[in-house]
């Protein structure tokens, strides 16, 4: 009899956690799927005074993978729970520290990216940002050499870091 009772409780505590639909992952993600079910992630465009064209494509296939990876969200075109969108407004380039024969011996690529963000289901989450990261390289190697791997490592960044500010509350 008292392995019944402990079963029962058992069976119980199932239920009503199996009827909680608020996730917590491991990556930080809290989302009501009750009230959240759909992201819209328009296509950012390149306004940046100095244009890399692989960058637009790489950004916005990095944006929306991170959410379909990491989220049980629908991806829709528009009237979403959730939106993003926005454009890339800075690709630059600048020499950082100087060797001893006064040129640069670092080059730094900053990407920044402005995001607007609406929660249609909480208005008071809403923002507009600008995300900014860099990554340096030795200024004896071409932009053109590492510009591919360096884009990648800085969206990457911005684009966990769109991530955590929009659904994982940190």
């Amino acid at each position: 009899m008292k392995y019944f009772k402990s079963f029962e409780i058992v069976i119980v505590g199932l239920i009503l956690m199996s009827s909680c639909s608020i996730s917590y992952k491991f990556n930080g993600t809290v989302i009501d799927y009750d009230k959240i079910k759909s992201i819209s992630i328009v296509d950012f465009t390149n306004q940046a005074s100095m244009v890399y064209a692989p960058l637009t494509a790489k950004f916005n296939e990095e944006l929306k993978d991170i959410y379909t990876r990491q989220t049980r969200l629908n991806l829709i075109s528009r009237n979403a729970d959730l939106e993003l969108d926005g454009e890339i407004v800075g690709y630059d380039i600048t020499p950082m520290s100087l060797s001893t024969n006064s040129l640069a011996s670092e080059t730094r690529l900053t990407i920044k990216i402005n995001v607007r963000y609406i929660n249609n289901t909480n208005h008071e989450e809403d923002f507009e940002k600008v995300y900014s990261a860099y990554r340096n390289f030795d200024s004896e190697r071409l932009l053109t050499d590492v510009q591919d791997e360096l884009i990648e490592e800085i969206t990457k960044e911005i684009c966990e870091n769109i991530y955590n500010d929009t659904v994982a509350n940190w």
